[in-house]
């Protein structure tokens, strides 16, 4: 009997042995994870950085759109002084003022153009004129004179020459009783009562208008 209990506290010994190197075997397989833990905010650490990184693209994307804009900017004012070499302001058919008187010669009508606004305005090119009657209208073709701007100061005038050939055949011809005058540059026509007589049949110079300010 004493034999067989010094065996069982032997066998209760090294029971105890065993499980304390299980124990500290366990210990440090459990460190393993926790270095590897530790290595796991380290790799955050570096996508953090990543991160800055992807947040620091967007920055330079916008300060290259406000350079653009700012060449935008520049494109648009560097428009202006084109607009700086155009004539004055263009002179309008509610600011004119329009009288006819006879020509140098016959066949020729003087349509004189008051300016009769606040400011001086330019006219350049040539009118539209239409003369019109009981029996149709004809339109004015324009001369071969060059044109060229012409500034009219606020109560001034300028005028320009209409050409027609006369009636001198005895017969009465063709009678139109007003002008339909569009200014150069303009939408808007005024009319003026004016009577042209000129022949039935069309066998001279055709109906003609020189450039504002022509002769003058």
């Amino acid at each position: 009997m004493r034999i067989q209990k010094i065996s069982v506290l032997t066998l209760v010994a090294v029971a105890a042995g065993l499980s304390l190197t299980a124990c500290d075997k366990g210990s440090d397989s459990s460190s393993a994870p926790v270095g590897s833990s530790s290595s796991t905010p380290n790799h955050s650490g570096s996508s953090d950085s990543s991160g800055s990184q992807s947040q620091a693209g967007p920055a330079k994307s916008e300060s290259a759109v406000g350079v653009g804009t700012n060449v935008t900017n520049k494109a648009g004012s560097g428009a202006a002084p084109g607009t700086a070499h155009a004539p004055g302001n263009a002179c309008r058919t509610a600011n004119l003022g329009f009288t006819t008187s006879g020509g140098m010669a016959e066949g020729e009508l003087i349509v004189n153009l008051k300016n009769t606004g606040a400011a001086t305005c330019t006219l350049h090119g040539f009118p539209g004129v239409d003369l019109k009657g009981r029996t149709g209208t004809i339109s004015a073709a324009r001369s071969k004179l060059a044109a060229h701007d012409v500034s009219v100061a606020p109560g001034q005038e300028t005028r320009f020459t209409l050409h027609y050939p006369p009636n001198n055949t005895g017969g009465s011809g063709v009678t139109f009783t007003s002008l339909v005058v569009t200014p150069p540059n303009e939408t808007h026509a005024h009319t003026i009562a004016q009577a042209i007589n000129i022949p039935a049949s069309q066998s001279g110079p055709a109906v003609s208008v020189d450039p504002v300010g022509a002769g003058k």
